[in-house]
């Protein structure tokens, strides 16, 4: 399982967002305080706070290249 914070600037990075995670297989999850939501659910996505980071939560431990493609959205710890 792979974590780590994202945020977005505009409705288009969210739209941008979830057609890159849904192009790969693996289970993605968002929370944000106690909400959980499908990353592969645009609407789940506007159900949370987007002005505040994101915890996003990757179900595979070889997911390396969805990583790689969500760079432009994570948030440097």
């Amino acid at each position: 399982m792979v974590r780590f914070t994202v945020h977005f600037n505009s409705i288009t990075d969210v739209k941008d967002f979830v057609h890159i995670v849904n192009s790969f297989p693996y289970d993605v999850d968002l929370s944000s305080g106690r909400y959980v939501v499908d990353a592969k659910s645009i609407m789940g996505i506007f159900s949370l706070e987007l002005q505040r980071p994101i915890s996003i939560e990757i179900h595979s431990d070889n997911c390396d290249d969805l990583v790689k493609a969500l760079q432009p959205y994570k948030i440097q710890d």
